[in-house]
């Protein structure tokens, strides 16, 4: 059969535009994401046990990752990852504005500079300072302790986490000792696990963290009979120190993604496995105070 020109070049535009129609098809099943793309969230966790497990027998089973698994289930529009980091590099991804949000984080003026929060994701119990049994006598053997009595003693080496915030009391008074010998802050993971050895070998005097993974990382290293923890008096004040809430990029990206969260933690908060989540950590002789907690304080805070 004989074509002429202009039957050749309408063949010859014909099969080029099925070559590039089979190729498309081709990309939208190897990648599925080429064709119907979704928005992405990229969650921050630190190494943080009980609140983030990474590795054990207990691997994703902090309260603090059952929280994000909820808020995952719940915002199917986006597609979800994770990254475990440093608190530093944590939050260098907050302040360039990537797509990036934390569950369980205090709210501070300092963060509102580069963060949009949500409503309260957790309550949790304060952060108490934590020393040897042995030496109980050095702080004059009372169950609580003011710690700014205690930083304004320069011979007591207390142990911090750099750029972590312990609640806008504890961080108040933190701020007014910025040059301090007896403060060692320390950064990187495993902070809890670190301080601890410190904490054995005398090198620190003792160091503040909340109940719930103090006493996860003590008995983790069989050394719960011998420390004891201490409530910090300047704590007891409010719940400011027991409200955690998530924290995305302050874009206009990050706010749409809080109106989001906000919607689900309304809806799920009050539900049991949302409460469980930390509850699983507690003690008997807490369990009672936190509860009455959740339901008169918690679910009725949503600014």
């Amino acid at each position: 059969m004989v074509y002429s020109m202009l039957q050749v070049r309408h063949l010859t535009r014909s099969s080029v535009l099925v070559s590039n129609l089979l190729l498309l098809l081709s990309l939208s099943f190897a990648f599925p994401h080429f064709s119907s793309a979704k928005d992405a969230i990229t969650w921050m966790e630190v190494n943080m046990p009980p609140q983030f497990i990474q590795g054990g027998a207990e691997a994703n089973h902090g309260y603090g990752d059952v929280i994000t698994a909820i808020l995952k289930e719940q915002m199917p529009e986006y597609e979800h990852y994770t990254m475990v980091t440093n608190v530093i590099r944590h939050f260098n991804r907050f302040k360039q504005g990537e797509h990036v949000c934390s569950v369980g984080l205090y709210k501070t003026a300092e963060r509102e500079s580069f963060m949009h929060f949500s409503m309260p994701c957790m309550l949790v119990l304060p952060p108490v300072l934590v020393i040897k049994k042995d030496k109980l006598a050095t702080f004059g053997e009372h169950k609580s302790v003011r710690l700014d009595d205690i930083l304004q003693n320069k011979d007591c080496i207390i142990g911090l986490g750099k750029d972590r915030s312990y609640g806008s009391e504890i961080d108040s008074i933190i701020k007014r000792y910025p040059d301090r010998d007896n403060l060692l802050f320390f950064t990187g993971q495993e902070l809890t696990t670190n301080f601890f050895k410190m904490l054995l070998r005398d090198r620190i005097d003792g160091l503040i963290g909340t109940p719930d993974e103090i006493m996860f990382q003590a008995e983790k290293m069989g050394i719960r009979d011998t420390i004891a923890t201490l409530t910090i008096e300047e704590n007891q004040r409010n719940y400011a120190g027991w409200l955690g809430v998530v924290g995305c990029s302050k874009t206009e990206w990050g706010r749409s993604a809080i109106d989001t969260i906000n919607k689900v933690l309304l809806k799920q908060r009050p539900s049991e496995r949302y409460r469980a989540a930390y509850e699983r950590w507690l003690d008997a002789n807490s369990l009672e105070t936190y509860r009455n907690i959740y339901q008169h304080v918690f679910l009725r805070t949503t600014q």
